[in-house]
Order: C-alpha cells, then structure tokens, then sequence
C-alpha cells in the first residue's frame, strides 16, 4: 500500500506492478491512472469502488471519477458523481487520514468538485458559495483548495487575485513532495502568472511541469501544460499545438465511449 500512496501522491507517479485487490488499493491505482490518461481502466476499478459499503471511499471513488470527467470537458456530466459523492459522507466522521483519504478529506473533494463543475459552466457565485464551505484540513485539500480559488479568480477576471492561492497550492504540494499535485499547481500558477503579465516565469513554470508530465507519461496534465506553452510561448506555438492534438488523440484511446463523447463535445478540449 505505501508504494501505492507513493504513486498516487508521492515522487513516483507510475502505477505499480501487480493488480490491486483492496477498495483502497483500486481507489489509489485509479487515480495513478487517471493521470496517464488511462480513463477507461480508472473508470473500471472506480466504479467496484463506489459500489461498495465503505462510504468514504465510495465518495472518493465518485470525486475521482468526476475529476476524471472534468479532464474531459465534461463538467456538466460530473455533476451527479461529485453530489453523490457528497451525499455519501455528509455527517460522516472518523479516523484522519494524511493525505485526506478520510470523512473530512472527501467532503473537501467532493465541494471543490462541485465548485469546479459550477466554474465550467460559468456559475462563479455558486462556485464561491462551495468553497468558502470547504474545511481544508490535509495538505491534498489545501492545494485542491488552492487550485479551485485561483481558478475562479482566472474566470472572473482578476489574475493577480489567482496568484497568491496558486502559489499557496505550489507550496503546499512541494512541502508534501507530491509530484502530480506539484505539476498541477505549477500549470496553475504559470496561468496566473501569465494572465497578471509576467509571461517569463510563467515559461519557466511550463517548462519544469512539462519535462516532468513527460518523464512519468502524465498525459492528463500534459496536453494542458502544452497548450499553455503554445500560449505563452512565442514561435512554438505551432510545434506545442502539434504535439497537443497528439497527445489527446493518445489519451482518447484509452478512454471508455462516454468520455470520448464528452471531449468530442466541450471547447476545452483540442479536435
């Protein structure tokens, strides 16, 4: 298990050999491939997961894959899973967990979900209203957190409002050393960096998470962090579009009908 809590928020970022047997063990390794892009394989080992009795683990599955439909395009289908997810575990207690695998870890993820998927479809106030119910008690719901805030500041016009969150995400993911979290919240910050007009450290933030989403095959995060380089970047922006649109192809492969249907279907997501 330790080695599957290292992949999924630790320095390692692949999933392990062997096939996971344990609801925790399935929850960790979906989320390790969800960050590959393995859409269609999470969805599988996420779905025995929310189908089973343990309710925090079941809302984590459900937030997961809702994070999953996000990546997607699809923020109006994440909906249901993300408020299913917070059924599960309202006025549920128990045992903290480090890394917000826990009552409390769950209903974080599962409000910032919700405040994500309001800030997809252009409802802010709404997505403002969740956050500011999030009680942040790990360091996986600080940076969520963080990310979340930034984001909305971003979609309602106001950068240098983005920053201060994003790089209090940054911080609390390299404190944490959780490698995927740290690249998010790089791509994060690079996008408020760049909307606030410091477009040269927002380069360099782009350059370190790509080598990184490169290295450990993170095609979730690469395609995005590539179509930041395109933007920010002057002269590559044709080579950066190029290999964007390669690697959504690759990640549609591997994603189940439903997911290829969403991205088929949202502006965020390159043809």
């Amino acid at each position: 298990m330790e080695e599957l809590r290292r992949a999924a928020f630790g320095d390692l970022p692949v999933v392990p050999s062997g096939v996971p047997a344990s609801p925790r063990a399935k929850l960790l390794t979906a989320i390790v491939l969800g960050a590959q892009g393995r859409y269609a394989s999470a969805a599988t080992l996420l779905d025995e997961v929310a189908g089973g009795r343990d309710r925090v683990l079941g809302s984590l599955a459900r937030s997961t894959f809702a994070s999953h439909r996000r990546q997607l395009g699809g923020h109006r289908a994440a909906f249901g899973p993300d408020g299913g997810a917070l059924r599960l575990v309202t006025g549920l207690s128990g045992d903290e967990d480090p890394d917000g695998l826990d009552a409390e870890g769950a209903r974080a993820d599962a409000l910032l979900g919700l405040a994500a998927d309001n800030l997809g479809v252009g409802r802010l106030p709404l997505a403002r209203r969740l956050v500011a119910r999030v009680t942040a008690r790990s360091w996986r719901s600080k940076v969520r957190l963080g990310w979340v805030t930034a984001e909305i500041e971003l979609a309602g016009g106001r950068p240098a409002g983005a920053v201060a969150p994003a790089e209090s995400a940054l911080e609390f993911a390299t404190a944490a050393g959780a490698l995927r979290h740290v690249v998010k919240s790089q791509l994060v910050l690079a996008a408020a960096l760049g909307a606030a007009g410091d477009r040269e450290r927002a380069v360099h933030l782009i350059d370190e998470a790509l080598a990184v989403t490169d290295k450990f095959a993170l095609r979730s995060l690469s395609w995005p962090a590539g179509l930041l380089a395109a933007e920010h970047r002057p002269g590559g922006g044709g080579r950066d579009r190029s290999s964007v649109e390669a690697l959504v192809h690759a990640v549609l492969l591997r994603t189940d009908p439903d997911g290829r249907r969403l991205a088929s279907e949202s502006p965020w997501v390159p043809a």
